[in-house]
């Protein structure tokens, strides 16, 4: 994996999530940049008949940046126990263009909460859009960090928790292994 895309779940601008989202670069393992793919709130509301009139520019331009990209970490909130809004309206646009940019791409999950949970119940729904989207889903070990607000400067998009970074830091390095592996298995 070279080229890692941040999605953001969040369109908050002092949340949680994208606060450690925005860390992700400062922790990746040597070797992986990263790229911050558009905020979900920048796409307009998923219509057919918008999209049959001509892919709006947001749209497309998330898309080619999908598109562009070796792997993706989704860093997220959960909202009702699911996948916030705009995070799953980013994923329907995407997954309207044919090929699908997603297709076999791996892809791993951070759910980010300042409650005891740590945004738990998003990784299923979420994993089950992913794989209406044809991606790779590295599901283990989990990453749900809970009570944030201790362990994140939303105002500098620090980790401020020694054994949260350094635990992220070990999923990236497992995750970037993972991409490496599941590579050299579709070159084969």
């Amino acid at each position: 994996m070279t080229r890692l895309g941040i999605l953001e779940g969040s369109l908050r601008r002092e949340s949680l999530s994208r606060a450690v989202a925005r860390a992700v670069p400062g922790i990746v393992p040597t070797g992986v940049t990263c790229v911050a793919l558009p905020n979900p709130g920048t796409l307009p509301l998923f219509d057919q008949d918008v999209m049959d009139a001509g892919l709006p520019g947001a749209a497309a331009a998330m898309i080619e940046a999908v598109a562009g990209l070796d792997a993706i970490l989704i860093v997220t909130p959960e909202y009702n126990w699911s996948i916030p809004g705009g995070l799953k309206n980013a994923l329907d646009w995407v997954s309207r263009q044919k090929p699908m940019p997603t297709l076999e791409k791996p892809v791993a999950i951070w759910s980010v909460s300042p409650g005891l949970l740590g945004g738990t119940r998003v990784h299923e729904s979420l994993r089950q859009t992913l794989h209406c989207l044809g991606m790779n889903i590295m599901a283990l070990p989990e990453v749900q960090i809970a009570g944030a607000k201790s362990k994140v400067d939303v105002a500098t998009s620090r980790i401020t928790d020694q054994t949260t970074e350094d635990f992220l830091r070990g999923h990236l390095n497992t995750f970037a292994a993972y991409c490496s592996t599941w590579a050299a298995g579709r070159a084969a």
